[in-house]
């Protein structure tokens, strides 16, 4: 039997549309869920699921540290941080990379160093690393870039601080300088440690203390989207900043002492006998270390490299000369605890010495002799025969111990990078060098401070310390203290020294008044430094730059400027209780009395006086000088 329904067509048609309209009900209330999920999607939950993207990804970005500070003693900033915009190039991001620079060259200033700079850190770069193409943008330039950057893909600016010097060329052979880590530099450190830096210390106490002045690089982990926008920071553990450092120098006594050598070739270091602190430190002519922080350019840096005057050269801690006549108070001394000879032990000096059997004459810079002299005289009057004979009498072997105790022939320690350590010559030495044997001669060339014997200003400066300090040797240093940038309490540097064996506190006396009657004696080499505000005790030096033959005149105005002798000069003051050992090289200078004492002077002033006397006294003459 077949359903009414079909039998009555008017029922079906209403059946059907009761259930068309309930299945339509069903559909708008199926599709108004959707929208309404839509719109929660898109509206209330769009920054949840944009970070929730297949487009974004978790990035994990190195958050550097801040370079610790450097002052001088006083307090004076040496060393400071400077905010600094750069534009960079993320050779990843960018398609062809001259045109790029074609067009930002439109919009900034872009020189031929910086394109040379540029290609010269892209191979030292990872293709997602930033490569600087222009530094220290100013504010046009900057602004420049922020309305046009959206032409640049993988172009941006970077902000960062860079290191500054104010002091420039008065401080650039004492605190070095930072640079860009280089290609060798980058296969030796830790990359981690160095994450999110490019720069590096390269000489100096930078160098020396890069450890602490760098600090701990920190990290951040974020969200980035595809176009590389940070979303959001997910987790971060903050950089520690770098040790701020305190030095010993005092940079008011490092300006007047490159104002004592202006004009000169040479190098002063003067020392805190108490502390071993390094109070100046000067190699003339210097530089201006600014432009190596963020590249110097090819051209400047040939010009520094190929001066003749070598600025960039440390001659304070890697100029290695002759000490001359400055080492005959140590040499003395040595005699004295040797018992070659007593103090009031008087030699005769007639013009030159001659070892027994030998024919050759050794002569004294005073081509008449000096007559009869004890061991004061020769030192006031710098007598070469009598230290000939002294020596002759140690021995080398005896010489070489002795002055090994003053640290000559080995590096200070100094807490500073590239320091040489000089040359004390001895027979083992020249046997495994030159593959020679020793001459008896040479044992008297050395016991003047001449031939092979080499030493550092800062080895001479040291070396007077001691003297100063009646055998107290203190290892120089360059950082008074540490400043722990967790704590902010200041760590002292360690203090290393020993005591010269010499017990007999009248030997010591006795050669220290001997180098003060060098200043105040009548015939003393130094005598036109004499103070009359304090007791300065000294020895004056010529060293050297060529050999002239036994029966051969030196003639000063037949010889090239370059040729002429160094001029030496050593010092301590005031005598009872020295503050400051001073040691001084004018290169070419010829004579320690007239060129290089006067130098001393002028420091030593200006530490004890304070700059307040005696810096505008007329320089000495040649004709005034007297031996060295």
């Amino acid at each position: 039997m077949m359903d009414s329904t079909f039998k009555d067509p008017r029922r079906a048609n209403h059946s059907f549309t009761r259930r068309a309209v309930v299945a339509a009900l069903l559909a708008l209330s199926s599709f108004g869920v959707v929208i309404a999920r839509l719109i929660h999607l898109q509206i209330f939950k769009r920054e949840y699921f944009s970070t929730l993207s297949e487009d974004n990804r978790v990035k994990v970005e190195p958050l550097p540290p801040t370079r610790g500070l450097i002052y001088d003693r006083n307090g004076v900033l040496l060393a400071d941080n400077t905010p600094s915009f750069s534009l960079v190039i993320i050779p990843g991001k960018v398609t062809d990379i001259k045109a790029t620079i074609a067009e930002l060259s439109q919009l900034v200033t872009i020189s031929d160093n910086d394109r040379a700079r540029f290609t010269r850190l892209l191979s030292q770069h990872r293709r997602f690393d930033g490569v600087p193409i222009r530094l220290d943008l100013n504010e046009l330039e900057c602004a420049s870039f922020a309305v046009h950057g959206h032409l640049f893909p993988g172009v941006e600016i970077r902000a960062e601080l860079l290191r500054h010097y104010p002091f420039r060329e008065h401080t650039a052979h004492v605190l070095g300088y930072v640079g860009r880590i280089n290609e060798n530099e980058a296969k030796k450190i830790d990359k981690s440690d160095y994450a999110g830096t490019s720069h590096i210390g390269k000489t100096g106490v930078e160098k020396a203390y890069e450890n602490l002045l760098h600090g701990e690089v920190g990290h951040q982990q974020v969200e980035v989207n595809a176009r590389g926008r940070v979303l959001r920071t997910l987790n971060e553990k903050p950089p520690v900043s770098g040790h701020d450092l305190h030095l010993f120098l005092d940079i008011d006594l490092q300006i007047d002492t490159a104002a004592a050598m202006a004009g000169q070739r040479g190098a002063v270091v003067a020392i805190d006998p108490n502390t071993g602190g390094v109070l100046a430190m000067v190699s003339m002519p210097s530089f201006d270390p600014n432009p190596f922080v963020g590249g110097i350019g090819v051209t400047d840096y040939v010009a520094l490299r190929d001066n003749i005057d070598r600025p960039l050269y440390n001659r304070a801690v890697r100029g290695q000369y002759p000490p001359a006549s400055t080492i005959k108070p140590f040499i003395g001394l040595g005699g004295l605890v040797n018992k070659n000879i007593s103090f009031t032990e008087r030699r005769y000096c007639g013009g030159y010495y001659q070892l027994p059997g030998h024919g050759h004459k050794y002569r004294c810079w005073r081509r008449g002799g000096h007559g009869t002299l004890t061991m004061e005289g020769s030192i006031v009057e710098s007598c070469d025969v009598y230290f000939y004979r002294l020596a002759h009498d140690m021995g080398v072997e005896r010489l070489d111990e002795f002055l090994a105790h003053f640290g000559f022939g080995n590096k200070t320690g100094i807490d500073f990078a590239d320091e040489l350590g000089g040359l004390l010559p001895s027979p083992a030495w020249k046997q495994r060098v030159r593959r020679e044997p020793w001459f008896p001669g040479e044992t008297l060339i050395l016991g003047i401070g001449q031939g092979a014997f080499l030493v550092t200003p800062l080895q001479l400066a040291a070396a007077t310390a001691a003297m100063a300090n009646h055998g107290h040797y203190l290892r120089p240093r360059m950082v008074a203290t540490t400043r722990n940038p967790t704590t902010g309490n200041l760590e002292p540097t360690a203090i290393n020294d020993h005591q010269i064996p010499v017990t007999n506190h009248y030997h010591w006396k006795a050669v220290i008044e001997a180098m003060a009657q060098v200043v105040e004696g009548p015939r003393g080499t130094a005598k036109r430094i004499r103070s009359p505000y304090y007791r300065i005790a000294g020895k004056t030096g010529t060293a050297q730059v060529f050999t002239i033959g036994q029966n051969e005149r030196y003639n000063e105005a037949q010889v090239a400027e370059r040729m002429r002798d160094h001029a030496l000069f050593i010092a301590f003051a005031p005598v009872e209780h020295p503050q400051i050992a001073v040691a001084v090289i004018v290169e070419n200078g010829r004579h320690g009395g007239s060129a290089a004492a006067p130098v001393a002077r002028q420091v030593i002033d200006s530490y004890l006086l304070k700059r307040r006397s005696s810096s505008n006294e007329t320089p000495a003459t040649d004709e005034d000088s007297n031996g060295d």
